[in-house]
């Protein structure tokens, strides 16, 4: 019996969201441009079951590229309206296009001059009435054998919301790149971090000229903590590296090691990459290369710093 119920209710939300295709024209595409335009913030507006829905769609727009808030209408009747400017949109969901806590503060939303687009279950109610754009989000039946508990309904208004905000992600080109911006604690935010966001430059660069003595090498090494230095010429163009193995190396093969300048015990051709890589990237080439480091130069050949796997570790892509 409980399966049937569950299959029941699935069967009544799921037709509720494929009714919504067939009232997606001017009106849905009016919506959108209007948002699209907003010089401001999108203010979503809702109250009890309606309210946590349109806090989800204010948290869904905020997240791909549209900048919203939610305000709980009855905040709103109690002063949080002033959170809203003229260069903002509200955005009302409301089953009943009655409730009257959002219908005490439409007033002030009209004086402020902020175009209304209303969610509404009854599009000749008084909400829509006095919207902007009408989107009907209304349904054949509930969920809810009592036909009581907003369930179909508020299903519904989500789908229709999430259209709203996908289709203005996709008028905006919004990316996987922008995505991750607003996600910096996300997985995909850290699978998009660039080389620039983990390297180490200027100063923290271990770096030595052509000429340089064992001493030196040694100092600069070991004061910059990467395991490695870069040789360059006086212009900052990279000639090759120095790693620990080089140095253990070359004691093991030259007797006269410790008189040697650093072009001698260069490796002239290190891996690189570029600041605008993935770090993913950079770390696929380390382990295909059995190598800890990275020097990153421009497209010149200057160096602009190194990135070391702990460095890649510690950002947790992995």
């Amino acid at each position: 019996m409980s399966i049937e119920a569950g299959k029941q209710v699935l069967a009544i939300e799921a037709q509720a969201i494929l009714a919504l295709r067939a009232r997606l024209g001017k009106q849905f595409s009016d919506a959108v441009d209007i948002l699209f335009q907003c010089q401001g913030k999108i203010v979503v507006i809702g109250m009890g079951k309606s309210g946590l829905i349109g806090a989800k769609l204010a948290s869904t727009f905020a997240s791909t590229g549209t900048p919203a808030f939610f305000l709980h209408a009855a905040e709103g009747v109690h002063g949080d309206i002033g959170m809203i400017s003229h260069s903002d949109i509200a955005l009302i969901v409301s089953n009943s296009g009655e409730t009257n806590e959002i219908l005490q503060i439409l007033a002030a939303i009209k004086r402020i001059g902020v175009p209304i687009v209303a969610l509404v279950g009854n599009p000749r109610s008084t909400i829509a009435n006095k919207s902007n754009v009408i989107l009907d989000v209304s349904v054949d039946e509930e969920a809810c054998p009592l036909g009581l508990a907003p369930t179909a309904s508020t299903t519904a208004a989500l789908a229709m919301g999430d259209s709203l905000a996908i289709s203005l992600l996709r008028k905006r080109g919004f990316h996987e790149q922008d995505f991750a911006h607003v996600h910096p604690g996300g997985m995909l935010g850290k699978r998009l971090l660039r080389v620039a966001d983990l390297l180490h430059e200027k100063e923290s660069i271990p770096r030595v000229q052509v000429n340089a003595s064992l001493k030196t090498i040694t100092f600069e090494m070991t004061s910059k903590k990467l395991g490695l230095t870069t040789v360059e010429d006086k212009e900052g163009y990279l000639l090759g590296i120095i790693t620990d193995g080089d140095l253990r190396r070359g004691i093991e093969k030259n007797a006269d090691f410790l008189s040697l300048p650093a072009k001698a015990i260069m490796s002239t051709h290190p891996r690189t990459i570029f600041k605008d890589a993935f770090a993913t990237e950079a770390l696929h080439v380390m382990e295909h290369h059995a190598i800890t480091s990275l020097v990153v130069t421009n497209h010149q050949g200057h160096t602009e710093g190194v990135l070391h796997l702990h460095d890649i570790l510690k950002s947790r892509i992995i």
